[in-house]
This record gives C-alpha cells, sequence and structure tokens, in this order.
C-alpha cells in the first residue's frame, strides 16, 4: 500500500485515473483505501432541476448517484439516498452561494461546489472543491486545468472554540505551445495539512473560508517554487536564452 500510494503521488494528474485502475486490479485487498486516499482530477454534472453545473467526487456519492448541492437530489435519482441534516443543510446552501463569490474573485470564472455532512461526536465535515478549466485564454497555452479540493474537519465546539482540520489537494495540468519552445506540457499535484483552533464567534463559515484562502495561497507558491521555478531552471540550463548564449559567445 505504501509502495501504491507514493506511485500515485508521482503521476500526472492526466493519468492518474489509469493508474488507479491498474493498481485496483493489481491489488483488490486495498481498493478501499486507494478509493478514499487518492484524488482524481474532478468531474462536473448539469443540475437540470436549477440547470447549474456542480462538481462529482465520492463525498456526494451515493452508490452509483451524485447529489447536486443546488436541489439536494441525486441524478440518477436514488430514494434513500444520504442527504444532510436540516442545519447542515442550511450551512452548506449557504457555504456554495459564499464559495461562488470567492471562485469569481480569485479565479475569475471556473466551478465549485460545497458539500457539508455530520461526523461523529457532533462534529461536521465539509468539502470545498473549485475546478478551473482554460484553452488559448493567455499567452502561449493550449489546455490548461487547476483542481482543488479543501476538506475540513471541524470539532464539536467548546467554550466557544472550535478544533479544525484542513486538507488540501490541488492538482494543475497544462500544455503550451509556440514556435520558439514547440510542445510542452507541465503537471502534478501537491497536498498540504492545516490545524487550528479558532473562535466560533462569527462562524464555522468565517473560520473556514479564512483557511482555505491561507491555504490557496501557501499551495499557489509551493506550486510556483516546485513546479515552474524548477523547470524555468532545467529549461535554461539545457536551452540557454539567446542572451545568455551572446553573452557566452567569444569577441570575434
Amino acid at each position: 500500500m505504501e509502495a501504491a500510494m507514493d506511485l500515485m503521488r508521482r503521476m500526472p494528474p492526466g493519468r492518474a485515473e489509469t493508474a488507479l485502475n491498474a493498481l485496483l486490479f493489481l491489488i483488490p485487498d486495498h481498493s478501499l483505501d486507494l478509493l478514499s486516499q487518492v484524488d482524481l482530477p474532478l468531474q462536473v454534472c448539469m443540475d437540470k432541476e436549477s440547470v447549474k453545473e456542480y462538481i462529482l467526487c465520492e463525498y456526494n456519492r451515493d452508490a452509483d448517484s451524485y447529489r447536486s448541492p443546488w436541489s439536494n437530489k441525486y441524478d440518477p435519482p436514488l430514494e434513500d439516498g444520504t442527504v444532510p441534516s436540516e442545519e447542515m443543510r442550511n450551512l452548506e446552501v449557504e457555504a456554495n452561494d459564499v464559495f461562488s463569490v470567492y471562485r469569481d474573485q480569485y479565479y475569475e470564472g471556473g466551478i465549485s461546489s460545497v458539500y457539508i455532512w455530520e461526523d461523529e461526536d457532533e462534529s461536521f465535515i465539509a468539502c470545498f472543491l473549485i475546478k478551473k478549466d482554460g484553452e488559448g485564454k493567455r499567452g502561449h497555452m493550449q489546455i490548461g486545468s487547476w483542481d482543488a479540493i479543501h476538506v475540513i474537519q471541524v470539532g464539536p465546539e467548546e467554550e466557544g472554540a472550535a478544533h479544525y482540520c484542513l486538507n488540501s489537494t490541488v492538482m494543475l495540468s497544462l500544455t503550451t505551445d509556440n514556435k520558439q519552445s514547440g510542445t510542452f506540457n507541465l503537471s502534478g499535484s501537491i497536498r498540504r495539512q492545516m490545524s487550528m483552533t479558532l473562535a466560533v464567534a462569527d462562524g464555522h463559515l468565517v473560520n473556514m473560508g479564512k483557511m482555505i484562502e491561507e491555504m490557496e495561497g501557501k499551495l499557489r507558491n509551493s506550486l510556483d517554487q516546485v513546479y515552474f521555478g524548477k523547470t524555468r531552471e532545467m529549461v535554461c540550463t539545457l536551452r540557454p536564452p539567446p542572451e545568455v548564449l551572446n553573452r557566452r559567445l567569444p569577441d570575434s
């Protein structure tokens, strides 16, 4: 299992589903662990009732149906599908509205979904999802995608405070193409965790929003350093820019 997870951490997001299916075939005894721990690129579906798109994941799935955060109904229809309590549903509706504004301000579009459900000991879990695709909108990029998964476990309130544990995963994939560099593909994923104990005077949604905003800033910086920084260093070493080559050439 450890070797399988190590392999999946090094797998490009575009090939993650194929690799996961192969591992499920090779080690079926670890199927539950693999399905619960491996994050795949997010898929999108349309809610026919509200005419809004929502994101599919393991957190809104029951059997082969997926629950929409807009209508709270499953597609395909499922009579005994699990739904949150009235209190959690009200928080979920508010979270989806607020997170849509956050997505528009930070991502200038894309799709977001929030799912909330009860956990043990009067605690609950919230899953915040963002998917942003782009095709040739900026620079030389042909195809690009950003999938962000934030899962927060919120502990029971004690003395006006609650403990929050956030697990975040971001999957990035982009392809560029121009005459000078040719076709270039960069993809990868990064995962981070954060735990905090915060006062609940302003509400759980405010606390969760601040944690996600801080985490996404850290993840963007990490991606810039790990993927773009290292790639730039390698490319400039193997194929120095023209101005560097000109400085190296001896005077004739």
